[in-house]
């Protein structure tokens, strides 16, 4: 491949040619990977329960889900900078062999320990297969076209948060909570022998120096956040010793990390990234709606359920309508860049659209149908699809080729951040709101935050609606809190540049600029 100079950036390199049948394969293959992961995530939330009385440990039941949360977010970052170093195709193999390993540890747990350590072993592979899958497309794709393939693979995203639960669900009630894991064997293996042949392996040989120190302090840092939006204020109170050390520990990692940053050879995240424009204001979009994304998806099946007396399956189901939204216009989004060549207004129109639906949220009430619900939901979708797919073009546009991986992990991190962060500051805005609502009417509950709809039903009629009102006056908050952010990620959108992007498949090559 031969690189040239090129006005609007540093270089620009050619893209690979495949035929379009091996291209296919390749996309296929790669979509298929990303919903191994992705499903990984969702398809044990619905079995936790079985698996609580099958092993004990419900204090730790939060670290199934948290383990994987904070492995994946940890891995991604440097799984992408290793695909940037020695290509994405054996990045994506062992990230395979490491999802189904930790799936093997955890379809054979007898403890709830081995359980969680094997939801982290997967954690890091499924970080970084999410990453990887993704940077692929800018490997085999010219610009133009990659926003149709990132819609298609941001839609799986949506798909796995609805299809995850119900299969988990399913087999947890026909085979064995142990099946959740095993499932997903097939895909992986049948993943890793078509990788193996359809996807080009990297040409370049050269020897590189892995930055070992700033990948450990990025890891350090990572988990520092995600552990404090997990465990403050929920599992330990703010004021408590693994808090205040982990408040400590955070700024020391960040100045670590820039120090070890600045003088590494190859570093696993270069800070010049962050002098990118589009580099800031994508990542500064996905942080945001991770925010507003990851709080509604955590607090609206609780309100089904206290409130409107929906069942967990169906409060569960309800978030489709949200997955609906999100999907159909990631896709459509993917489809417009594709054909006119633009990006820049996507997000703006989406995030403006999220700023209102958290808004309508805000009416709902034990009195608002549930169709109503649905369709503000819908809503919600339609705010955060566009963003995904937008962000990653823009971003993978805007970095210098060498640094692919390392940008395309950035999208898949701070939203997950965003998310993490958005869910705890959204918890503490909830338990505030309960103190105040719902406390003062039953002095008799210890901990207002395990209130179900069966304590609710045992009330005097009299005190019924009272106690659901105030419920729901205690979620009115979030979403306030969630408008005003997507109010900032649209203010945030509008500092995107829109580079060019080329005519299509008849223009085989990357605009690198960096500004």
């Amino acid at each position: 491949m031969q690189e040239q100079s090129h006005p609007d950036g540093p270089a620009m390199e050619a893209v690979p040619d495949l035929d379009p049948a091996s291209l296919r394969v390749v996309l296929i293959t790669v979509a298929s990977t990303l919903f191994l992961a992705s499903t990984g995530n969702t398809i044990v939330t619905t079995a936790l329960p079985k698996i609580v009385s099958d092993l004990g440990g419900l204090s730790y039941i939060s670290w199934v889900v948290t383990a994987f949360l904070l492995a994946s977010t940890v891995g991604a970052p440097i799984a992408g900078k290793l695909g940037d170093m020695y290509g994405r195709k054996i990045v994506l193999q062992a990230a395979i062999g490491v999802f189904l390993f930790g799936g093997l540890i955890c379809g054979v747990a007898g403890s709830m320990a081995m359980l969680i350590a094997g939801r982290f072993v997967q954690g890091m592979g499924g970080g970084a297969l999410i990453v990887v899958s993704m940077a692929v497309v800018a490997d085999v794709l010219p610009p133009r076209e990659r926003g149709r393939a990132q819609g298609a693979l941001s839609s799986v995203f949506g798909f796995s948060t609805v299809v995850g639960p119900l299969l988990g669900g399913f087999l947890v009630q026909s085979v064995s909570w142990h099946w959740i894991f095993f499932v997903n064997f097939p895909i992986g293996v049948l993943a890793f022998v078509i990788l193996s042949r359809s996807l080009p392996a990297q040409e370049d040989h050269r020897k590189h120096k892995m930055d070992f120190v700033g990948s450990a302090l990025l890891m350090i840092l990572l988990s520092t956040f995600v552990l404090i939006a997990n465990l403050a204020g929920t599992v330990y109170a703010w004021s408590s010793l693994p808090v205040l050390f982990l408040l400590a520990l955070a700024p020391m990692a960040l100045v670590g990390f820039i120090s070890a940053e600045r003088r590494a050879a190859e570093p696993v995240m270069p800070l010049d990234l962050f002098r990118i424009r589009n580099y800031q204001a994508a990542n500064g979009v996905n942080f945001l709606v991770g925010m507003a994304m990851f709080g509604t998806i955590a607090f609206m099946p609780l309100f089904l359920q206290v409130v409107k007396h929906v069942d967990p399956i169906s409060s569960g189901l309800y978030l489709v309508a949200m997955m609906v939204g999100l999907i159909g216009t990631s896709f459509v989004a993917g489809r417009f860049i594709t054909s006119t060549g633009r990006y820049k207004i996507l997000p703006t129109i989406s995030t403006s659209i999220l700023t209102v639906a958290m808004l309508l949220m805000t009416t709902i009430g034990p009195d608002t149908p549930l169709w109503v619900i649905t369709i503000f939901l819908f809503f919600v979708g339609i705010g955060i699809g566009p963003t995904m797919s937008v962000g990653i073009v823009s971003i993978q546009t805007a970095v210098p080729r060498e640094h692919l991986g390392v940008g395309t992990a950035s999208a898949n991190m701070f939203r997950l951040i965003g998310g993490s962060i958005g869910t705890s500051v959204f918890g503490a805005i909830f338990t505030l709101g309960l103190g105040q609502h719902v406390k003062p009417l039953l002095p008799q509950v210890d901990e207002i935050r395990e209130l179900t709809g069966e304590m609710v039903d045992a009330l005097p009629t009299e005190s019924q609606g009272a106690v659901l009102q105030g419920f729901a006056d205690a979620l009115t908050p979030i979403f306030f809190v969630g408008a005003a952010v997507a109010a900032v990620a649209c203010l945030a959108s509008t500092r995107l540049v829109e580079l060019p992007l080329g005519p299509g498949s008849t223009s085989r090559q990357q605009t690198t600029p960096a500004e």
